[in-house]
């Protein structure tokens, strides 16, 4: 087999060689951009995806937070079977707490003195320095985000006025939000 190989590269002239390796080289280079140009749309893609989140993690306002959750819990409550139309309210205790990523370099320094009485004295100081992390943009970088407590909930909801549903759909935020049933208020509306 080996022979074959060696015998129709002997056949074959330089310039045929140079020709179907430079038909090679722009088949290798189109295929190439066509491979780029759809992975960098779906980069795009994922970046944008990226940047909600991030967006989205980052804010840690009162009102945006209670109302991410009232929006979810509107569109998921609305969906169950005999319910219509559904408005929520969430009250919450605090906002969002961020932690942010520190350095913090702590120098002790102990002196002893000896006096001409035959008396010691021994100083100790200490210094604690500490610094906000940040990322390569200046932002600080967060460890965590402490969401704010729930505080309360109110539900308005057309059907409520069927008992099972009422309980369904009191038991759906419960779980939902994982917070116990005395802060929760099912009604019916007009």
């Amino acid at each position: 087999m080996i022979k074959k190989i060696k015998e129709y590269f002997d056949s074959i002239s330089n310039k045929e060689i140079m020709r179907n390796l430079f038909i090679i080289l722009i088949v290798g280079i189109i295929l190439f951009l066509i491979a780029d140009i759809f992975i960098g749309k779906d980069k795009k893609y994922v970046n944008n995806i990226y940047e909600l989140d991030s967006s989205e993690s980052l804010t840690n306002n009162y009102s945006d937070y209670s109302s991410l959750l009232e929006k979810k819990l509107e569109d998921i409550l609305s969906q169950l079977k005999g319910v219509g139309k559904v408005k929520v309210m969430i009250t919450l205790e605090d906002t969002t707490e961020v932690v942010p990523a520190f350095n913090t370099t702590k120098n002790n320094e102990t002196t002893k003195e000896n006096d001409a009485q035959g008396g010691t004295r021994e100083i100790v100081r200490e210094d604690m320095t500490i610094q906000v992390v940040t990322n390569d943009n200046g932002e600080p970088i967060v460890l965590k985000e402490i969401r704010p407590t729930i505080k309360g909930v109110i539900v308005l909801a057309d059907g409520a006025e069927d008992l099972y549903i009422k309980e369904m759909l009191y038991e759906a935020v419960k779980t939902a939000l994982g917070i116990p049933g005395n802060r929760v208020e099912v009604y019916s509306s007009n």
